[in-house]
C-alpha cells in the first residue's frame, strides 16, 4: 500500500521527485504529448499519475541518494538525459518525416503555403503536416504509445536511479538516428521528388521548342495537380515503410537503446 502523503518521509519525496523527472521528460518530448493544444494540468496530471503507479516497483537505492541538495541536482539531471535519450530515438524518427514533407512541398512549389502545427506551434509546409498526422495515425494504430510505456518501465528495471552512465556507445546510437533523419527523408520523398524533376525537365524542354509558351504561368498548376496526384498514389507504397520504421523505432527503445544505456 501506498503511504498516506502526510506520513512520507524527505527520502520518499526525493525518490518520487527522480522518478518524475524521468517520465515527464520522456512523456514531454513524445510526439503525441507534446503538443501545445493539450493543457499544462493535463501533462501534469499524466506525469503524476504514470509516476505514482510505477513508483512503488522502482528499486531505489537510497544509498546512492547524494547528500546536498547542489549534488542531488546533478543527480537529477542524468535522470532527465535518460528521459530524454529515449523520447529522441523516436522524435528523430517523426523529424525525418516532416522532412520529408518539407523536400516535396518545396518541389512542389508550395513552400510559401504554410499552416500552424497545433502540436508544435510552429510553421510547417502543408505536405509536412500532412506526412506528420498520417505518420502520428499510424503511431497509434500500432500501438506505439505502448511501446512508449513499456519502455519507461523496463527503464527502471534496466537502469535504477543513479546507474546511468554517459559512454561512446550511447552516442554512437544516437549520432546515427540523428543521420538517419536525412536517409528516411530522402527514401519517402523520393518518388514525389524525382516525377517532378522530370517535369521540370520535361517543361524546360517544352520552353526551348515552343518559346511562345508562358511554362512560368502554366508550370504552377500542373506542379501542384501532378505532385499531388503523385503524393496521393505513393501514400500506398510509403504505409508499409512507415509502419516497418516505426516498430522499428519503438521496439528499439527496449531492445537497443535500453542495453546501450547499461553497459
Amino acid at each position: 500500500m501506498m503511504p498516506s502523503l502526510i506520513h512520507w518521509s524527505a527520502t520518499q519525496f526525493q525518490s518520487l521527485t527522480i522518478v518524475m523527472m524521468r517520465v515527464a521528460t520522456l512523456l514531454f518530448m513524445m510526439p503525441l504529448f507534446n503538443g501545445r493544444n493539450i493543457p499544462l494540468l493535463a501533462k501534469i496530471g499524466l506525469v503524476l499519475a504514470v509516476s505514482l503507479v510505477l513508483w512503488p516497483v522502482v528499486r531505489v537505492d537510497i544509498s546512492r541518494f547524494p547528500s546536498t541538495p547542489f549534488t542531488f541536482g546533478f543527480f537529477m539531471i542524468f535522470e532527465l538525459v535518460i528521459g530524454l535519450s529515449l523520447a529522441l530515438s523516436v522524435r528523430l524518427v517523426f523529424a525525418g518525416i516532416q522532412l520529408a514533407g518539407e523536400f516535396a512541398g518545396i518541389q512542389m512549389g508550395l513552400s510559401m503555403a504554410n499552416i500552424v502545427d497545433p502540436q508544435s506551434g510552429t510553421d510547417n509546409t502543408v505536405i509536412s503536416e500532412f506526412y506528420y498526422l498520417l505518420t502520428l495515425l499510424l503511431f497509434l494504430c500500432i500501438d506505439g504509445h505502448h511501446w512508449i510505456f513499456r519502455a519507461l518501465a523496463q527503464s527502471f528495471q534496466v537502469l535504477t536511479p543513479g546507474e546511468f552512465r554517459i559512454h561512446d556507445g550511447l552516442y554512437r546510437y544516437l549520432l546515427h538516428l540523428a543521420g538517419n533523419i536525412f536517409v528516411i527523408a530522402l527514401e519517402l520523398s523520393a518518388p514525389v521528388v524525382a516525377i517532378l524533376v522530370l517535369i521540370q525537365f520535361a517543361m524546360g524542354v517544352v520552353a526551348r521548342m515552343v518559346p511562345q509558351v508562358n511554362i512560368l504561368v502554366s508550370s504552377f498548376p500542373l506542379t501542384i495537380g501532378l505532385g499531388l496526384v503523385f503524393l496521393g498514389l505513393s501514400v500506398e507504397l510509403a504505409w508499409p515503410f512507415l509502419k516497418t520504421l516505426l516498430n522499428e523505432s519503438s521496439r528499439g527503445l527496449v531492445v537497443t537503446l535500453l542495453p546501450l544505456m547499461k553497459r
